[in-house]
This record gives C-alpha cells, structure tokens and sequence, in this order.
C-alpha cells in the first residue's frame, strides 16, 4: 500500500469494527471475485453462462442441492446468447414468511485494453485496492453478498424463510433476465422483498470524513422519445421557411428550457431530512424551504442547480441523439432527435410524451416512445429493512449517516419493483469520494477493505433478516 493510499484509508481502517482477526471467508471472497472479473462478461462475448456456471459449483460444493440451483439461458439484446442464474436456500421447518430475494448481475459494461493502465479483464491487488471492470459494478458487491451466505451456511445458520438469489446476464443492456424473472420465472423468484447489490454503498471524503451510506427505494423511469419532422425538401437553391431541421432545432430549444414540475416523495422527502442537517449556506436554506413547502419551485430549482442534485428533484428531459437531411444540396425530408428522459417514480411515460407535446406546441413535429417501460413506485421505508442495514452499518462505521435514495440510472430492482416487489438497494460497500468513483470508467476499483467490510455487511443483515 503506497503511504499516499495508506493515509487516505487509514481513518477507514481505525473506525470499522471488522478490523480485527483475519477473516478466512475474505480471502475465499477474493478468490472468488478474481475468478469472476478474469471472465469478461460483456455483451457480445457470450462469457456469462461461464461465470454462473462457476458460481454454481461453489455453492453446489457448500451444501446447495442440485434442485435449488437453476441456470436459465436466454436472448438478451441484438440475440446475445446469456444467462440467469437462480438459487435458493430454503428455511428450516415451515416458513415464518415470503422468500427474500437478494439481487445482483453478472454482465459489466465494455472495455478497452488501450484506454486502461492494466488489462480490464485481469483481476489485479495494488495499493491497498482491487482493479478490474466490475470490481465496483458490481462484481465486487455481487461476490460479497455470495460469500456472506456461504459463510452463514458454513457457519450452521437456519434461515426461518428462504433466501433466494438472482444474477441476470444483462443488466448493463436490455435487462430482459430481470423482466423474465419478474414474470415467467416467478416461480422461482417470488418474494416478500428485494435487497438489489446494485445499489446502496457509502462514501468517505480523502481524510476520512463519511459523506454517508444509501439505502436506495427508489428509481426513476428511463424512457426515451424521438422528435420527428417529415418534409417535402426541394433544391438547396431554392431555401423555404418550412425547413425540417430548423423546426426541429425550434422544439429543441423548447425542451432546453423547459423544466417539469419539481415533486417530493417518500424516498426524497426523507433524504433531504438528512441532507438539510449539515448542509450551510444557500442549498441548505433551499432544502429546508422545500421540505417545509413542496410546492416551492424556486427553492427545487436551488437544489435542482447544484451538481451533485441535478435530477432529484424532478423528472428530467434531454436530447441524446440529433440525425437530419440526406445530403449537401438538398433540403431535409427527415429531422430526428432522441430524447431521453429520467421520470419521477409514479409518473407514467406517456403523461410525460403528452407534456413534452405541450412543449413542443408543434403540429409538425410528432413526439413518440421508442420503449415499453413501465413507472415504478418508490418502495416503502420498511422498518425491518431500514433497521438491519442500519445496524450493519453502524456496526462498522457508528457515524455514518443513512440516506434513503432514489436513483437517477437504472437497475434490475425497477422490473420488480413494477410488479408490485419492493426493492432495496442495500449493498455496504464504500469508496473513497471523488478518486474512486470510476464504474463504467477507466481503472476502475475498490478499495480492499471495502470489499472485506461488504461481506462483514451482508453476513449481519441477512443473519437478521432471515431469521425474522
């Protein structure tokens, strides 16, 4: 570990109740995650049915019965051939209640050899961190939570219901494992709950100082919409008033502008609660004036304003993708633009094609969806739930806040959550904020200790939970 790294983590290491003994099931873990990372799980590649064969045979060596494991292939996006995996732990004796579902994927996104300092697809230690896309997102919380019930198994714990567990190949693209398992695969995975490890996670400032931990139950709705304008064109000679790009470029400043209605819920309404404790100046007054009056669109528009609130106060709308004409001397026949918005749970994407229509105020050009998603409740604040990751929590890092969250991107949990499952996004793994934040990015990484701390999370929760 270089002395740069070691002073930035080491207010970490003093402060986490799991530094003490060594913990064999850490390096079980490791070699695990080394395993899943060296196998590179991208669209494309065809790598995924590997890893969940692999994470099979260690549970199968652990005690799983053959009947409780199930590996279900199927077509994700553009007929990529991939793979779901489903596991159950069933309770001892008759069920105190519905299953626990527990959540995860096995897919990472793409990487390229010349963008990185070390090959994405070889799991390598340095510097007091782990390298390798998916190290963070999420093969690192995904192997965590794996090795807390292996542990717990180990360990002789009866869960009093059953503990069900689902990585879907293709989280990263279509998602259609989890819209499968939500339906036609409910047989295996119906449950009381979710706890997803594709969300949650807390963050330390460089010297130590915790920014806090999430407990994500909410998402918003991704959905996009094209703008089209069709026109007859002409000789670029001969220009008209009626030309396609310039009226798309008209609807496009429209939507710049525009700014939907600003709207708390569950989720929001409690995290601000948090947030406003410690927040000075004028974003804190802001978040204080919207907690008191929702309806306070001038003090949304102050936290909507700030970097790292962008999204969070309301659905947001933007241009992602812009085509037009045909060629260099003719006028356009076809305008086209993408629109992507992130909608508030609960509001329905068609409300919001209907509004961005307002906008647009534009008989000539036509707003449609280009998907079928669904808007999703946020998920109730359970106590149980928000009570064991609390403990599991502050177990490590007593002064951590908990922020209940809603998420701007998008995870499986948001297919449950459609049908009436709630989810929690209850992963305990940290970072160090902003050096770590790399998902999706290059070099990407996490840090040893939170990787060691995220299984000690998953054992307590679950050791609680399941034996409600």
């Amino acid at each position: 570990m270089t002395h740069r790294i070691a002073l930035l983590l080491a207010p970490l290491l003093a402060t986490a109740a799991t530094a003490q003994a060594p913990d064999p099931w850490v390096a079980k873990g490791r070699t695990m995650l080394e395993h899943a990372i060296n196998i590179p799980t991208v669209a494309g590649r065809e790598k995924v049915p590997e890893l969940a064969t692999y994470i099979a045979g260690e549970f199968r060596k652990a005690g799983w019965a053959d009947s409780d494991l199930h590996i279900q292939p199927y077509e994700g996006e553009d007929h990529n051939k991939t793979a779901a995996l489903i596991m159950r732990w069933p309770a001892v004796g008759a069920p105190k209640g519905k299953p626990i579902l527990l959540m995860g994927h096995m897919d990472v996104v793409e990487a390229k050899r010349e963008d990185w300092t070390i090959d994405p697809f070889t799991f390598v230690e340095k510097d007091g961190y782990y390298y390798g896309r998916g190290t963070s997102d999420i093969k690192g919380p995904t192997v965590a939570m794996l090795t807390a019930l292996l542990k717990l198994k180990a360990a002789g714990f009866k869960p009093k219901r059953d503990i069900i567990v689902l990585l879907t190949g293709d989280e990263e693209t279509a998602e259609v494992g989890a819209k499968l398992a939500a339906t036609e695969w409910r047989k295996w995975t119906d449950a009381d709950y979710g706890l997803n490890a594709d969300a949650g996670g807390g963050a330390f400032k460089p010297d130590g100082t915790p920014l806090g931990f999430g407990l994500q139950t909410a998402e918003k709705t991704f959905a996009d919409y094209t703008l089209t304008v069709r026109n007859k064109g002409g000789h670029s000679s001969r220009p008209r008033p009626d030309n396609a790009i310039y009226e798309l470029a008209h609807a496009l400043e429209k939507i710049e502008a525009y700014r939907f209605e600003p709207a708390l819920n569950e989720t929001t309404r409690a995290y601000y609660q948090v947030r406003q404790q410690d927040e000075k100046g004028a974003l804190g007054d802001a978040m204080r004036a919207w907690l008191k009056n929702p309806n306070d669109g001038r003090a949304a528009d102050v936290i909507e304003a700030d970097p790292l609130e962008v999204g969070s106060t309301r659905t947001r709308c933007v241009a992602t993708l812009l085509s037009g004409g045909h060629a260099d001397n003719a006028l356009p026949q076809l305008a086209t633009a993408n629109i992507n918005c992130r909608i508030l749970p609960g509001v329905s994407p068609d409300a919001i094609r209907a509004e961005l229509e307002k906008v647009v105020a534009d008989p000539g050009v036509a707003v449609t969806r280009r998907d079928d998603n669904v808007s999703t409740p946020a998920s109730p604040l359970r106590a149980d739930v928000v009570s064991a990751f609390t403990d599991s929590v502050h177990a490590r890092f007593p002064h951590s806040k908990i922020l209940p969250q809603m998420s701007a991107g998008a995870t499986d949990g948001a297919k449950f959550r459609a049908v009436g499952i709630p989810v929690y996004g209850a992963d305990g793994a940290w970072i160090v904020s902003p050096d770590d934040e790399r998902a999706h990015g290059r070099d990407e990484r996490l840090p040893v200790k939170a990787f060691a701390d995220d299984i000690a999370h998953w054992d307590r929760m679950l050791s609680r939970l399941a034996a409600q």
